[in-house]
């Protein structure tokens, strides 16, 4: 497929819009300032607007804003980002698909509003802070305070666990009226590839803290998560229709990571169904908080 190749400092002299039947822009972070006019972020922005539509940015090294202001209706845009990412990476996306090729630092996904966003690892602290909607996947685990004040239609599955205040004052609506949720697996992978649970699902506190929208849903066959661990919300079954809610998203992320459903839903060596698998934490009623 054809494509161009740009690299610091002769990179925005060089600038162009695709020619031909070129269709890939490829850029070596390495050399550009963190942040500035000049970063590999502003690059690609101006890349964008020029019209190339597929970018690849490798050896990045720390470089902030990743991701962020393509602009509005930007679902013809895809950016795959090798190296080392800096913070807010993707934060107001809107539309776009975003690939992260290893680990996440903090703030990523900030107000996030639409579009897609993959991390083939771990992501650091408030990571979907105040995020509006989305479809995010993480194969790893999220610091402490991911998805806090996020609204709308945010949908979201990490496959590892995260540290304290999952979606504290998460305000997201009904999750089975278009509103939003996040899937947290619990899981991570041995020394031999295979996909293991975690000792605990959800080690932290205050998950759900204050939230009056959305729900999480918890893979936890055994129970390990239990009440003092909430902080106004409850636990309730998983019905058949949170499973045809949350599995289409459980199906993406074997696509992604090759994490598959059938194994998820194994415990000790045998398929048990998914309400003897997966747990809901919802908001409490106002009748039972008072």
């Amino acid at each position: 497929m054809p494509r161009c190749a740009l690299r610091f400092p002769a990179a925005f002299g060089g600038m162009r819009a695709p020619q031909r039947e070129e269709q890939i822009l490829v850029v070596d972070a390495c050399g550009f300032p963190a942040e500035s006019q000049e970063s590999t972020a502003q690059l690609l922005c101006r890349a964008y607007s020029l019209g190339w539509h597929r970018l690849i940015a490798f050896d990045w090294r720390g470089g902030r804003f990743a991701g962020c202001g393509l602009g509005p209706d930007t679902d013809d845009a895809r950016l795959d980002i090798y190296g080392d990412a800096g913070d807010y990476l993707a934060s107001g996306l809107e539309g776009a698909q975003v690939a992260v090729h290893g680990d996440a630092q903090d703030q990523v996904g900030q107000i996030l509003k639409r579009g897609q966003l993959v991390i083939h690892g771990d992501v650091g602290q408030t990571f979907l802070y105040g995020a509006k909607g989305g479809e995010v996947f993480v194969l790893g685990s999220a610091a402490g305070r991911p998805l806090i004040n996020a609204v709308g239609r945010p949908r979201v599955v990490i496959n590892g666990t995260c540290l304290d205040y999952l979606a504290e004052s998460f305000m997201a609506g009904d999750p089975l009226n278009n509103g939003g949720f996040a899937i947290l697996n619990g899981m991570t992978f041995d020394e031999a590839g295979q996909l293991v649970e975690l000792d605990a699902p959800y080690p932290g506190g205050n998950l759900f803290s204050l939230a009056s929208g959305g729900a999480i849903y918890l893979r936890d066959p055994h129970g390990k998560v239990d009440e003092d661990q909430l902080n106004g919300g409850q636990f309730a079954p998983l019905s058949d229709v949170d499973w045809r809610l949350i599995e289409p998203y459980l199906r993406k992320n074997e696509e992604l990571f090759g994490i598959r459903v059938a194994d998820l839903l194994r415990v000790n060596g045998e398929a048990q169904p998914p309400a003897r698998v997966y747990r809901k934490v919802e908001v409490r009623s106002l009748e039972e908080l008072h």
